[in-house]
């Protein structure tokens, strides 16, 4: 008896359930953009190093590319469509529209679901590679320039807009802390 090769999957997208037929080998990516109309997701490298296709699996960043459509199947996920609040702008999106965070805008979508994983980690207390104390006690380091573009050196952007696009992040991550009370002064320095 053959196996087969493809399933009817269902997908928690933005918070609605999407059925669709998929061959096993389908990336997430793919189904997304090409099955699901959400184009938002970029392709880019269809390697998972330049970060365009980033999305967030359960709250957490992922490359879609890499990612099979079917073990995606029962999580969260959330693409740059899913962001916003109605009309109303994610703080991301909106910092990202302040500090020209953009040029070309390919690359955008990835970097805005990067960053706002890149938040919630920080306000987590994950550290990253150039935290200095990385002791549980020390806490959640300063969000400093060098924090932010560590933590989101898994997304390019081939038109350079790294300086908006750090700043946008650091201007989002104080907002979202005000919102919920979290920033401790000075905390926030980038």
């Amino acid at each position: 008896m053959a196996l087969s090769t493809s399933s009817v999957i269902t997908l928690n997208i933005n918070g609605e359930k999407r059925t669709l037929p998929v061959d096993h080998r389908t990336t997430l990516l793919d189904a997304l953009r090409e099955q699901l109309d959400l184009t938002g997701t970029k392709k880019g490298c269809d390697h998972g190093q330049c970060g365009a296709c980033t999305v967030l699996l359960d709250g957490s960043r992922a490359v879609s590319c890499l990612q099979l459509a079917v073990a995606a199947e029962g999580r969260e996920i959330t693409t740059i469509e899913g962001v916003a609040d109605g009309d109303r702008l994610h703080p991301v999106q909106q910092a990202f529209l302040d500090f020209d965070g953009y040029q070309c805008g390919y690359c955008t979508p990835g970097q805005i679901c990067s960053a706002i994983a890149v938040i919630e980690e920080h306000a987590a207390g994950w550290p990253s590679a150039v935290t200095a104390d990385i002791r549980p006690e020390a806490g959640a380091p300063a969000l400093t320039a060098e924090e932010i573009r560590e933590r989101m050196s898994g997304n390019l952007c081939r038109c350079g807009a790294y300086v908006s696009i750090v700043q946008a992040v650091a201007q989002a991550a104080e907002t979202e802390a005000r919102r919920t009370g979290d920033a401790a002064e000075g905390e926030l320095t980038a």
